[in-house]
């Protein structure tokens, strides 16, 4: 049976998120879907997946709450479900910068189609506001994708491109959420012409997949990756062969589990990120049948 995603936000104010989540939780189980959501202070960010029929009757049930309700989902049809279970959180922040910053502030959206016209200016610098093993598969051509593991880096690294300021700046990430809050920290660290992409990667690649984005999406499942045409550029590298290759696995050793990029050739059961993975990995193998 086929499986509907729903990727989705919605910065509000919540007065008593711990309450949201488990009348939230309580929905989900009773449509049966299956997903990862946080719940803060700041509002919601989430994705579900289950039939049509219960991820349309969540979408009904969103838009009657008198808090989330007009979001914007974002949907994918894929074979089947990419989660093993439900997890839903109550975080503080629904995605951790890490510095306070005025909600009010962001920048202005723009549409698929403006975003399309906009970078056409060759003085127009796409600003990739997520992680670099993200950016590692796909990027817009000739985006800034700044070497950071987690958004709550990013603020310091700002520091890095001074050069920016005066320039066209537009932030994008997958589905806004990120690029939303980074945004409001640009203009706050004085950049002062900064726009943000509505909807993320998924809004803009569905419109124009043969255009300005290169390679695969990476997204939080158990699937890693998602394309938007037959033929996504490979802009990975396999770590064993070098390889081009959009194929991400998780080291084969449980204390590390690190993503490591690994092409079709070199993929085995047991791939490591390192010797020193290996070797642990082999001493857990002969410790457990001693």
């Amino acid at each position: 049976m086929k499986t509907t995603v729903l990727l989705y936000y919605k910065y509000v104010a919540v007065a008593d998120p711990e309450a949201e989540r488990d009348a939230h939780r309580a929905l989900c189980e009773d449509l049966g879907l299956l997903g990862r959501i946080l719940i803060g202070y700041e509002g919601i960010n989430g994705t579900v997946a289950g039939p049509k029929a219960a991820t349309d009757a969540y979408q009904q049930a969103m838009n009657a709450h008198s808090l989330f309700a007009d979001i914007a989902f974002k949907s994918e049809t894929v074979d089947t479900n990419p989660f093993p279970r439900l997890r839903i959180k109550f975080r503080p922040e629904i995605v951790t910068l890490g510095v306070e910053v005025d909600p009010a502030n962001t920048a202005p959206r723009l549409t698929p189609d403006e975003f399309n016209e906009l970078i056409k200016d060759p003085n127009v610098v796409l600003f990739d506001a997520r992680n670099n093993y993200e950016s590692a598969i796909g990027r817009f051509k000739g985006a800034i994708t700044p070497d950071i593991s987690l958004f709550k880096d990013l603020p310091a690294a700002l520091d890095q491109y001074e050069d920016l300021k005066d320039k066209t700046v537009v932030t994008y990430c997958t589905g806004g959420i990120r690029c939303e809050k980074a945004s409001a920290l640009f203009k706050e660290k004085g950049f002062k012409d900064v726009y943000q992409l509505d909807g993320g990667i998924i809004s803009y690649a569905q419109a124009y997949p043969n255009a300005a984005w290169e390679g695969d999406m990476f997204v939080f499942d158990e699937r890693m990756a998602t394309s938007f045409k037959d033929n996504p550029e490979l802009l990975g590298t396999c770590i064993d062969c070098g390889a081009g290759t959009n194929d991400y696995y998780n080291c084969a050793l449980p204390t590390c589990n690190a993503l490591i990029l690994v092409c079709q050739g070199c993929a085995a059961p047991g791939k490591t990120c390192s010797s020193g993975c290996q070797a642990g990995l082999e001493a857990r193998l002969v410790a457990k049948h001693t």
